[in-house]
């Protein structure tokens, strides 16, 4: 299995693939992998199968399995990383012993309804192709050896299918004006939604421990904090400062889900600016182009055994970093929200950003300027002074 998405990677507790056999094959046995049921292999009265079932589910084993049952790229408790993120990691494999299936290609079938869950749904599984044999190279590289018959699944993600409503969101703020623009109130559900696949708790409730420590099946479902937005994960994107030749910006990820911890999380953003990166503290960085020549999008995800893992909701839930542009003269400007991302993604899903005419603006900014009904009737009285004395 290779991960070849950029940057989304598959978390703990880890991928499970599916398919149905195309016609009464068994399991005889597996290296690196196991399937989660056995099924009913009452016709074996002698050598008992690993798996009977028509249309077994396979997972992966766990890191510390005995060697005699591991393969290489095996044992990883079905984590991939993504491919920018950790290519090392980005292939899980498995062994598989089938019997009952056929001793040529001709009389072996291809199976059928494959599905891939990673940890949930949101992957849809094309047909099994029939490809070029795979060839094995021996360890004396002196012969190659070839596969009976090889074929090719490949699976696509989308976030839509994964989950209803957004999993992130992202709010603003700046040196240069007061105003936070916060996530869009309901951005993720309503506290009030039935439809919520969780529930939410106050963060101030004198019984939040045995809330979040419950048992039981709950205890798998989200809850998250009770906020306006009802986001599992928020972005908080300031600029900071301004310098002569540079200008700084402070980001913040917090998690306000109580039972999910986010280990090798990683975001993606677009800013016309990170072309001119200069320095960035506490995050790794690599720019992802798209676009060919053009560099306006940038990985960002955290420091291994240092700030990779973003703990659960409460005081350690959230990771942050600055990042150093220099400024573009034919570019660079603060007006009309320049300085702030056009989109985000975290661990691959799109976040909710704020209407653009909700962006903090440059206090001189003639568009934006409020005039009070105060203001105006002062005004309105200087001038008839101003008038009498004339």
């Amino acid at each position: 299995m290779n991960n070849f998405q950029q940057y989304r990677h598959i978390a703990s507790p880890g991928w499970r693939l599916g398919w149905t056999w195309a016609k009464k094959e068994v399991i005889w046995s597996m290296m690196g992998g196991q399937t989660t049921e056995q099924g009913d292999c009452s016709k074996f009265k002698a050598g008992i199968p690993h798996c009977c079932k028509k249309d077994p589910t396979v997972v992966d084993l766990l890191p510390g399995t005995p060697y005699n049952q591991q393969i290489a790229n095996c044992c990883k408790g079905g984590v991939l990383g993504s491919w920018v993120q950790d290519p090392t990691n980005a292939v899980s494999s498995f062994q598989v012993s089938v019997g009952r299936a056929g001793t040529t290609n001709k009389t072996v079938k291809v199976p059928k309804n494959f599905t891939l869950s990673a940890p949930g749904p949101g992957y849809t599984c094309g047909p099994a192709k029939i490809v070029k044999p795979t060839q094995f190279i021996q360890a004396d590289k002196r012969r190659v050896t070839q596969a009976l018959m090889t074929w090719n699944v490949t699976c696509q993600y989308s976030q839509f299918l994964a989950q209803k409503t957004p999993s992130c969101c992202v709010s603003l703020s700046s040196f240069y004006n007061d105003t936070i623009v916060p996530c869009p109130t309901c951005a993720c559900g309503c506290q009030g939604n039935s439809s919520l696949s969780g529930s939410c708790v106050n963060s101030q409730t004198p019984h939040l421990a045995s809330v979040v420590s419950g048992s039981g099946k709950n205890n798998l479902s989200p809850l998250v904090q009770c906020t306006s937005h009802m986001c599992p994960v928020r972005i908080h994107w300031h600029v900071k400062v301004n310098y002569k030749e540079y200008w700084r910006v402070k980001v913040t990820i917090t998690n306000f889900n109580y039972r999910m911890n986010y280990s090798e999380w990683n975001m993606v953003v677009q800013h016309p600016n990170f072309d001119n990166l200069t320095q960035l503290f506490s995050f790794n960085y690599k720019s992802l182009t798209p676009y060919g020549s053009i560099n306006d999008t940038a990985m960002l995800w955290g420091v291994k055994f240092y700030n990779d893992f973003l703990s659960q909701a409460g005081p350690n839930g959230n990771v942050q970093s600055e990042l150093l542009f220099r400024k573009d003269k034919a570019t660079f400007t603060f007006d009309k929200g320049w300085a702030f991302p056009r989109r985000i993604y975290f661990n691959g899903d799109n976040c909710v950003m704020p209407p653009p005419d909700a962006y903090p603006w440059l206090p001189n900014a003639g568009s934006r300027q409020e005039v009070s009904l105060f203001a105006l009737v002062i005004a309105y009285l200087v001038a008839l002074v101003f008038y009498a004395h004339a």
